[in-house]
């Protein structure tokens, strides 16, 4: 079920400013409110301000990596439990599925990606 109002948004945190926008426009368009910022470093800044519902996250990031944004976020109980969807070019094949419900690899289909976010949701508490 999409979000109705600000109070719980989707964050997209991606360098490619051309796939950020997809990505953003595409939540939008089904009713997500989204952020996005470019690393990770405002990442980590923006979620101490306001909880992002859930997070799609590219790894290779300026300033800081995704995978430092995640270990961050899985650091501290406060944003622990926020689901992280990868949207990446770099390799995966170390990542551990409970800290990434879902891994996607670059070029991926916004459609792909809204399903993601949508069974994410549906799997936490309001």
């Amino acid at each position: 079920m999409p979000l109705s109002s600000w109070e719980r948004y989707i964050l997209v945190v991606e360098d490619d400013a051309a796939l950020r926008d997809l990505y953003r426009s595409a939540l939008r368009a089904v009713g997500y409110a989204v952020i996005g910022v470019e690393d990770g470093v405002d990442a980590l800044r923006l979620v101490e301000n306001q909880r992002p519902a859930a997070i799609v996250l590219d790894l290779g990031l300026p300033r800081l990596h995704g995978r430092d944004v995640q270990r961050e976020l899985k650091a501290n109980p406060a944003t622990a439990r926020i689901p992280v969807i990868v949207v990446t070019g770099k390799d995966t094949s170390d990542l551990d599925p409970i800290d990434f419900p879902y891994v996607f690899r670059k070029p991926t289909s916004p459609e792909a990606l809204i399903t993601a976010v949508e069974k994410c949701l549906r799997r936490m508490p309001a």
